[in-house]
């Protein structure tokens, strides 16, 4: 194995409260029993944390080092990884940073990602825009040599994706509209094409976004900016679509998703953006919509993800994908928060 020098100190990327964020030079963490430490190679930035950037998300509380979509090397620690196999180090993994009890019901009824005291790698405990972090061992994943850290970090946004196809059991044969074309709109493609559904739709205000969903398997593609989402959707699907994947989060958004389904199609919300949004009640009632919410993933979902960017089913291509030295990090946060950055995803190298 390669011999990996630990500091005992690291940079990290500390959020100090809206639109405040800097380098801080902090002792680096120490793994406790069946945790391992973890070099970061490559961590990318959620649409989440845009939020918490702003200060609008009630979860993450200044000084905070955010970030948990990333990849590294195990340097110290100890455990079983995720597949039962012993820590060593200089595994190269990526982690579920979505921290569990174990023991509560929803725990013990597999519905791990319901945790009723889950806490989240930055959010509520010190997350990877930094050169270490701390992880649970058991969460950890194996990843071939052969994928880059980048790649592996897009693990959590494409098992979010899965989960969220799986809730909704779509199938081959089925047609799916897609709101929003960022990276979890292009991993709810990737998930579903993995499913067999092949007739996607995808809306987006940006006809470059919507120019990477066609790659990525779109048969049909909305400018919302231009046309009518729930209209087009109904002139290329006369009576809806078997699902619909709402991947922005808004108050229209939500109920273009609603009004675009078959009667006794379903509608998954995975956008976290508006708190709280009016709805068509009586309509969802009378069409017996199926109205469900998606929050992380499962271990299962996880590991699906995991076998899909090994597969390369998921790449990380420079058409979506740009990758910055952790010192970029306050740049590209307000670049994503004023839609100019380059692409959709901004990966960081610490």
């Amino acid at each position: 194995m390669q011999n990996h020098t630990v500091s005992s100190e690291m940079r990290a990327l500390v959020w100090l409260g809206p639109h405040q964020m800097e380098l801080q030079t902090l002792p680096t963490p120490v793994p406790q029993a069946h945790e391992v430490l973890i070099k970061v190679g490559a961590v990318g930035i959620c649409g989440s944390e845009l939020s918490g950037y702003l200060g609008h998300n009630s979860l993450r509380v200044p000084p905070l080092i955010m970030g948990h979509e990333a990849a590294g090397t195990i340097v110290s620690g100890g455990g079983i990884l995720a597949d039962g196999t012993p820590v060593h180090q200089g595994q190269r993994v990526t982690f579920n940073p979505l921290v569990t009890c174990g023991t509560c019901d929803r725990c013990k009824a597999g519905r791990v990602n319901l945790c009723r005291s889950r806490k989240l790698l930055s959010a509520h405990l010190p997350g990877a825009f930094a050169q270490f972090v701390v992880v649970p061992a058991d969460l950890c994943w194996h990843l071939p040599e052969k994928i880059s850290f980048t790649a592996g970090s897009l693990a959590e946004p494409l098992a979010c994706a899965v989960h969220a196809v799986e809730l909704a059991n779509a199938q081959a044969g089925q047609s799916l509209l897609v709101l929003g074309a960022g990276p979890i709109g292009l991993c709810v493609i990737a998930a579903a094409k993995a499913r067999g559904v092949k007739q996607i739709i995808v809306s987006d205000i940006s006809d470059t976004r919507l120019e990477v969903a066609k790659h990525w398997g779109a048969t049909h593609t909305i400018n919302a900016k231009s046309a009518d989402t729930v209209a087009a959707t109904l002139a290329v699907y006369p009576g809806g679509v078997d699902i619909a994947v709402d991947a922005v989060g808004t108050g229209v958004v939500r109920n273009q998703a609603i009004k675009a389904v078959m009667p006794g199609g379903a509608v998954v919300l995975m956008g976290l953006h508006e708190d709280e949004t009016a709805i068509p009640t009586n309509y969802i009632i009378r069409q017996e919509i199926r109205l469900m919410g998606s929050f992380c993933y499962s271990r299962e979902a996880f590991t699906t993800a995991v076998d899909l960017i090994a597969r390369h089913v998921v790449k990380a291509t420079p058409d979506w994908v740009v990758e910055r030295p952790l010192a970029d990090g306050r740049m590209s946060f307000e670049e994503l928060l004023a839609g100019t950055a380059p692409v959709t995803k901004i990966v960081l190298l610490p």
